[in-house]
């Protein structure tokens, strides 16, 4: 295979259930022909009707993963994921720079689909200010765009000035995700926009399923593993809208709830 000696990065906690964070990151870059690997951050016990205990891993574990890591692997893309605090924030930002990691593809685990929101208010201005100018691109879901822009994103215009704001904070590329909570709307519109200035919407149809666990993950990690093979920004971008469409789109029926996405149907609806 072409692609057994290209390595992808995801930052992230771990979901017992293997439905979101690192085991989602690690199935999409499998999917996609990368070697994935997983710095972990924090642990979750949780299944498909909610989470229910949590451990953050220490400060000087973390600080070793990216030592031993970058001493022997050539790490072509970087995925973020939970981070969950200020401490656990610094200590990445300050790796992600001085190990000069690229391809640093930002989902910013703030707020949750559901509008949860996930971080303390230090722990996000550190977002803000340490994380943001790193990205390659940042992939906000809705809530966490009207978060991070402070606009209601209630139509295109106002989402084109989000996206422009995102930029200002220093994200190189941004892919605003459109909202899917209201069970009438019949497709699902993202808005990219890309560091020379051009822009698209990427639009689907809407799935209406309970079956979404680990959605934004998987397509955060596909358009890393795509710029870890050398695509562009845009390429890697449809591809990973293109292979989460057909994973949530394949319900399997696994749990009792909120289940997972399917990759492996992705995977072979979008080989290529």
């Amino acid at each position: 295979m072409s692609n057994e000696h290209i390595e992808a990065l995801t930052i992230a906690g771990h979901d017992s259930d293997g439905s979101a964070g690192m085991p989602a990151d690690l199935h999409a870059f499998y999917a996609r022909g990368v070697y994935g690997m997983g710095l972990l951050t924090a642990a979750v016990a949780g299944n498909s009707q909610g989470i229910f205990a949590q451990q953050l891993m220490p400060l000087d574990f973390i600080q070793k993963q990216f030592d031993v890591l970058n001493d022997d692997f050539k790490i072509k893309a970087v995925k973020t994921g939970m981070l969950a605090n200020k401490d656990i924030i610094d200590v990445v930002a300050k790796n992600l720079k001085h190990y000069q990691m690229q391809n640093i593809v930002l989902d910013p685990v703030i707020i949750t689909k559901h509008g949860a929101t996930l971080l303390a208010d230090d722990a996000y201005q550190a977002f803000l200010k340490k994380l943001v100018p790193l990205a390659k691109i940042i992939t906000p879901n809705f809530f966490e765009a009207q978060k991070l822009t402070g606009l209601e994103l209630k139509n295109e215009s106002e989402i084109k000035q989000g996206a422009k704001m995102l930029q200002k904070m220093g994200a190189k590329n941004v892919l605003i995700k459109g909202s899917h909570h209201n069970d009438k709307q019949t497709e699902v519109k993202d808005y990219l926009l890309l560091e020379d200035g051009s822009d698209e919407w990427l639009t689907k149809p809407y799935f209406k399923t309970d079956r979404v666990n680990g959605t934004g993950d998987t397509l955060s990690a596909v358009i890393a593993a795509e710029l870890a093979k050398g695509n562009d920004v845009k390429t890697a971008v449809k591809i990973a809208k293109d292979f989460t469409y057909e994973a949530l789109s394949h319900p399997i029926n696994v749990g009792a709830k909120y289940g997972p996405i399917n990759h492996l149907a992705a995977q072979e609806e979008t080989k290529q």
